[in-house]
């Protein structure tokens, strides 16, 4: 067995990956697909993590835009998991929390706490100026990103990325995902 030893676990690179389709929405105002540059590096490491890119989209910051983009793609049930670049930030423009958490059906409460512990040892206490957030709408992880490139990185390689990998132990979120519609 050969093992990768990943933030908080261990993974089992003898086990296969179980591939998850992972949608990229990038929220903002100033940039366009050209500019991205968060969007496309996570969209990068999606791929090379083994992962399906299900979608690629930009919105505006606006909540109605951001929301209906998310509903599209968990309605189309294409999509496993959802992450957002940009928007979490405290000016009047950053509204990503507020359009998405009102839709959560559960907040994973535990990726904010972690997420900050991470950017803290990158930025310090300008982590405190992030309102990261992660949740699950229909069946459907969605985690907040803020829209630096060095954000993307910690929370994609630090946090997101070993949870979406099913040869992660003791346990991750993949195995979760076909019991996430229980009642």
């Amino acid at each position: 067995m050969t093992v990768l030893t990943a933030p908080g676990g261990k993974i089992d690179l003898s086990l296969p990956i179980t591939p998850v389709r992972v949608a990229v929405l990038t929220v903002s105002d100033t940039r366009d697909e050209e500019s991205d540059t968060s969007g496309h590096l996570l969209a990068e490491r999606v791929k090379a993590a083994g992962h399906v890119l299900a979608d690629k989209g930009l919105v505006k910051d606006d909540i109605e835009s951001i929301r209906g983009r998310v509903k599209a793609w968990i309605n189309s049930g294409q999509v496993d998991a959802i992450v957002t670049t940009g928007g979490t930030g405290l000016t009047g423009r950053d509204v990503t929390p507020q359009a998405l958490e009102p839709l959560f059906d559960k907040t994973i409460d535990g990726f904010s706490v972690v997420f900050h512990m991470v950017s803290y040892q990158s930025v310090g206490l300008s982590t405190l100026q992030s309102r990261a957030t992660a949740g699950i709408i229909g069946g459907v992880f969605v985690f907040c990103l803020p829209g630096s490139n060095g954000a993307v990185k910690d929370g994609w390689d630090k946090v997101i990325a070993a949870q979406l990998d099913s040869r992660h132990k003791p346990c991750n979120m993949v195995e979760l995902m076909p019991r996430l519609l229980e009642t």
